[in-house]
């Protein structure tokens, strides 16, 4: 005996429905908009029988509220507006369309769409249009507040911090004065520096000139990252650095000075 093949069970309230357009927009200015329809498809391989339902029923006349659709087909659902009165300009109502199997009641999927009336298509446009200016405005207001940021941190970032400088200027300073050990000098003793306390001036100063110009061209370097760690490192220790040097710490070869620093 040849057993037939049994269509699955569909869960009830689980199937899609398919419905085109999914809002109305009834202008009561417009007689042409008092009249709408709505398309209903059956992509499935069973027939669906369908019923709609509506949240004013006494506002809306619904041309063949019930009905079939065949397999792979679709049909159209007429909707009139029959009471247009200002009272009702914005009000939003809903239409639910149910869908079953023709063998069975309970519903098998559902489909709210809303409905809205409106005064008059002119202000709807020109509501749209402000709308749509005023996007711009906020698009325009938001790019251009971007644009500037941009600008104004290149700006910041192409420039020496005042840290850079002011390492600087004290570095040439201590350059220019006198080395310990000269005698004719006109500035006093104690501001006499030492060969070690120079040879620190001028490599922090070299490596404050290699950080600003790398930057200043965006090309970040290996001078960049040291020049960053000397700003800690001279600012924590420098005011506590103390050098002294040793007999034999200190040796002049072929014009290059060796130096030892002790801390």
């Amino acid at each position: 005996m040849q057993q037939h093949r049994r269509q699955p069970e569909l869960v009830e309230g689980n199937l899609p429905v398919f419905v085109f357009p999914t809002e109305l927009i009834f202008y009561a200015d417009d007689q042409s908009t008092h009249k709408q329809v709505l398309t209903l498809y059956n992509p499935y391989e069973f027939a669906l029988k369908f019923k709609v339902l509506c949240t004013a029923p006494n506002k809306y006349v619904v041309v063949d509220a019930a009905g079939a659709v065949k397999p792979q087909c679709c049909v159209d659902i007429v909707i009139r507006h029959r009471d247009v009165r200002p009272c009702h300009y914005g009000i939003i109502d809903k239409f639910r369309l149910q869908v079953s199997e023709q063998s069975q009641r309970k519903a098998l999927g559902k489909k709210e769409v809303i409905s809205v009336l409106l005064p008059s298509t002119k202000e709807q446009q020109q509501k749209e249009e402000e709308d749509k200016h005023i996007k711009e405005h906020l698009a325009e207001a938001v790019f251009f507040e971007q644009t500037s940021f941009q600008q104004e941190s290149r700006t910041a970032s192409s420039g020496p911090s005042l840290l850079t400088v002011f390492l600087g200027i004290i570095c040439i300073i201590a350059l220019m004065l006198p080395t310990l050990g000269e005698a004719e000098s006109l500035v006093p003793v104690y501001l006499h520096l030492s060969v070690n306390q120079k040879l620190v001036a001028a490599y922090v100063l070299d490596l404050a000139t290699q950080g600003w110009v790398s930057m200043r061209h965006g090309k970040p370097s290996k001078a960049t990252e040291s020049y960053s760690k000397t700003h800690n490192l001279v600012a924590q220790h420098i005011p506590h650095l103390t050098i002294t040097i040793k007999p034999g710490d200190r040796h002049w070869l072929n014009g290059e000075c060796s130096s030892t620093m002790h801390t």
